[in-house]
């Protein structure tokens, strides 16, 4: 994260965001208490403030539970452009639900539009929203193209997501550079291996698709 840390103030709008509200004192009290259970002093200069901050850090990555999805395509235009929109390459951060541990890379959003076509923001606006929250990257692949499709009414979608994760590369196996790829193809995109092909292409140039 960067050195600059949110004003209070925004990370306690993020904290009340939609019909519920993060319980920041309790996680507050869950983090002291995990210090006592590895035997650190938790009212130590260093980390005293820590419990406030992991709080408040949880507030902001796992904001997405807290916003509504609806109000990403609350706004779509018609058009009669009927080939691929992709938009590649968008960088993304979410939370390992087995170990609270990040994992990071790259999503790729194509979709074949059906009349109606949205802001290429708010593609990159669903791959946050999915994001940031505790996830398996299988479910989140899954749950961005369904989103999609569902609000959409697209001729197909396709999302396939390429990360890291730290639970594998600073525990357990620790094989640093191991990197998961998951896709889901809905639509013309599953049905039609033409389809397929060339949004794959598209991402990664034919000579090395992962696929």
């Amino acid at each position: 994260m960067s050195a600059d840390c949110p004003h209070n103030d925004d990370l306690d709008s993020v904290a009340a965001q939609g019909n519920h509200l993060i319980d920041l004192p309790r996680i507050e009290r869950a983090v002291r208490e995990i210090f006592l259970a590895l035997g650190e002093d938790p009212d130590r200069e260093g980390i005293r403030k820590t419990p406030e901050r992991v709080a408040r850090m949880y507030a902001e990555v796992f904001e997405g539970l807290y916003q509504d999805p609806d109000e990403v395509f609350k706004t779509s235009f018609e058009e009669k452009y009927n080939e691929m929109v992709l938009l590649k390459d968008i960088p993304m951060h979410s939370m390992c639900e087995h170990h609270l541990l990040p994992f990071t890379g790259l999503a790729h959003v194509a979709y074949i539009p059906n009349g109606r076509v949205a802001g290429l923001s708010k593609l990159a606006r669903v791959v946050d929203l999915f994001a940031r929250r505790p996830q398996v990257q299988e479910r989140l692949t899954e749950q961005i193209a369904d989103f999609i499709q569902s609000r959409l009414d697209t001729k197909g979608v396709a999302v396939v997501i390429e990360a890291t994760h730290s639970c594998m590369t600073i525990r357990g196996v620790k094989k640093p550079g191991a990197r998961m790829v998951t896709s889901a193809m809905r639509g013309f995109f599953l049905a039609d291996h033409r389809s397929r092909h060339e949004v794959l292409s598209l991402i990664y140039g034919s000579a090395n698709s992962y696929f």
